[in-house]
């Protein structure tokens, strides 16, 4: 059964790839050569792009690539962490099995008033579609997952799955019982439903999306008299925005450049300025990660990319594995701010906030951040071995520039496409999928057809797990909102001692540990609709807020011991974490410096911005 799923997903979501690409170039093409724009081209994207993302959630499933806490499973024993993998898939079978209820129910006479039947009325305005088609996407998602979870807990000791589901239908029936003492509550529900049953499930590696979503439905189906059926709702609007697709199509963009050989000959020419001095490998590990980052999007890509190239060398001249596991983990962090980054773009369509402006606006704040692991980088280099480097001639430097020249121009394109209004965030990478996949067939002539395949199956599995914690956090955010949460928080943090400082500085404490705990994404969709309009009353410009609120989410979501791209860090490093995780403290030291000087001085993230 899960080979049968897997063989009939992965090719499916590797074609809903290509046709996303075909058609977002169709439409700029169109509006931009032709004169003309094309009014169906945004809607049969934002269709299939629903169906990609439950589609590659479903992949994601299968790969076990949705994003989870793993600290306290690594730390158990054999025992306990096959009771926590049972654990994990009841959990996810039980928020399909809700969700599809919230979808369907009721089936048989009244279906029209279910959530899948009130959507056969709507239809869309350019290719009079029903909206069911969207719906539908959800429907198959949950039930392909749903089989995936069953077929796990299949292959488990029958007595421990027994035990699980009996303790979570004794759980339900007490909680069902109990409902009236539950509403009389009050908004202390969120403590119970959102902190302690959401985050004891994070705790013991259930992935964030499914017990964000189980929280939500339990919290409205016991604590509130709101109908379940809007969770569906709430969900189908979190992944029904356009300016997402911008996500997996930055993720494919990021590793056709690797696979075309764009990333490697970034990485030679910055060497070539540098490399011999001592600590200058490290300084240009930063640069690499800079120049990558502002192509790629994704932290995990650009690592990956730059990683294998200067890690022999860095070794070759006397630096331990543990101390370039740290500098890269940092880098990770510093680069967060770095256009056209994926969280910029979340940030921007969940937020309000335009993507063009927080594409100005990050670099310089990045910039600072990268000054001041380079301050470490000097400081920790005194057994660095400068007999082993040599320094190139100035012949080879011009040489390995003008080899460069078509990766250093691929930002500069995709800056300008967005600044100059050709193409949106969305649109841009396209742009950015066709100049490298050219450059990769015609130039460097390295890229290599059969990867492909992996390569999209790769962006849809990441698309998948992003997307579905986007729409789980929406429906999370839109229960938070309608208990007079927010009212309550705004109250909380507009009395915070010290005005729009003081606010500020509760922001930066509280978005490093969520970007530690949740990671960036889920905590953005999550608090980042809440927090926005209190950092806008409070005086704070939105742009330069959200540039804060990414640095420090970076930091977070690369420190130890919680911060999962750390442990990506050191995966892609082949590194122990347990020996860099004390490498690591004087550099997310100096970004934490670098983030306050960010955050108290907003003319590093306005200044370039007035003047564009």
């Amino acid at each position: 059964m899960d080979r049968a799923i897997g063989a009939l997903v992965e090719p499916i979501c590797s074609l809903l790839i290509v046709v996303e690409v075909a058609i977002l170039a169709t439409g700029v093409f169109s509006r931009y050569v032709m004169g003309s724009a094309l009014s169906w081209t945004d809607e049969l994207a934002t269709l299939l792009f629903i169906w990609l993302t439950m589609l590659g959630a479903v992949l994601a499933y299968r790969r076990s690539e949705h994003m989870r806490l793993t600290a306290f499973e690594r730390s158990a024993s054999p025992r306990v962490r096959a009771w926590l993998e049972t654990i994990s898939a009841a959990v996810v079978a039980i928020f399909c099995i809700e969700l599809l209820y919230a979808t369907l129910w009721p089936i048989g006479p009244r279906f029209s008033a279910s959530y899948f039947g009130q959507q056969l009325v709507d239809h869309t305005p350019a290719l009079h579609l029903a909206r069911t088609w969207n719906v539908a996407a959800i429907v198959v998602g949950l039930v392909l997952i749903l089989v995936l979870a069953i077929t796990r807990l299949s292959d488990v000791d029958g007595r421990r799955v027994a035990v699980v589901f009996g303790a979570a239908v004794l759980l339900s029936l007490a909680a069902y019982a109990s409902r009236g003492a539950l509403v009389s509550l009050g908004n202390w529900n969120l403590v119970l439903f959102f902190v302690v049953l959401v985050g004891a499930f994070i705790t013991i590696g259930v992935p964030i999306a499914f017990a964000f979503g189980v929280g939500t439905l339990s919290y409205l189906a016991l604590a509130t008299s709101v109908p379940v059926s809007t969770i569906s709702g709430r969900m189908d609007e979190g992944i029904g925005n356009l300016v997402l697709l911008a996500v997996p199509l930055f993720v494919l963009l990021g590793l056709l450049m690797e696979n075309a050989g764009i990333a490697k000959r970034l990485v030679d020419f910055i060497a070539s300025f540098i490399a011999h001095v001592r600590g200058g490998l490290g300084i240009v590990l930063l640069f690499a990660m800079y120049l990558v980052s502002g192509i790629s999007g994704s932290k995990a890509a650009d690592m990956a990319a730059v990683a294998p190239v200067l890690f022999p060398e860095m070794e070759r001249r006397g630096q331990e594995r543990s101390e370039m596991i740290a500098l890269l983990a940092s880098s990770g962090a510093m680069a967060e701010t770095i256009p056209p980054s994926l969280v910029l773009i979340i940030i921007g369509s969940v937020c309000g906030v335009s993507i063009a402006a927080l594409f100005t606006a990050g670099l310089l704040p990045a910039a600072i951040a990268a000054l001041a692991l380079v301050v470490v980088v000097l400081l920790r280099s005194g057994g660095d071995r400068k007999e082993f480097a040599a320094r190139p001639r100035l012949a080879t430097i011009a040489k390995l520039f003008v080899i460069a020249i078509p990766g250093l121009a691929l930002p500069l394109l995709i800056r300008a496409f967005v600044l100059g209004g050709v193409a949106t965030a969305t649109e841009v990478s396209t742009a950015g999928i066709i100049y490298v996949l050219l450059v990769g067939a015609f130039v460097y002539r390295e890229l290599d057809w059969r990867r492909f395949p992996a390569i999209l199956r790769e962006t849809a599995s990441l698309t998948g797990a992003i997307m579905l914690i986007i729409a789980a956090a929406t429906a999370m955010g839109w229960a938070l909102t309608q208990s007079g949460f927010a009212q309550q928080l705004a109250d909380a943090l507009g009395h915070a001692p010290g005005g729009k400082n003081g606010f500020m500085l509760l922001s930066v404490v509280l978005f490093i540990v969520l970007g530690s705990v949740l990671e960036g994404i889920p905590a953005i969709v999550l608090f980042g609709p809440l927090l926005f309009p209190i950092a806008e009353h409070a005086g704070i410009n939105q742009v330069h807020y959200a540039i804060v609120v990414v640095l420090a989410m970076g930091v977070g979501l690369f420190a130890p011991p919680l911060g999962v791209g750390y442990y990506a860090a050191c995966a892609i490093g082949r590194c122990e974490p347990d020996r860099a995780a004390g490498r690591i403290v004087p550099y997310l030291a100096a970004l934490v410096v670098a983030l306050l000087i960010v955050a108290f001085v907003p003319w590093i993230s306005l200044g370039f911005l007035h003047t564009t």
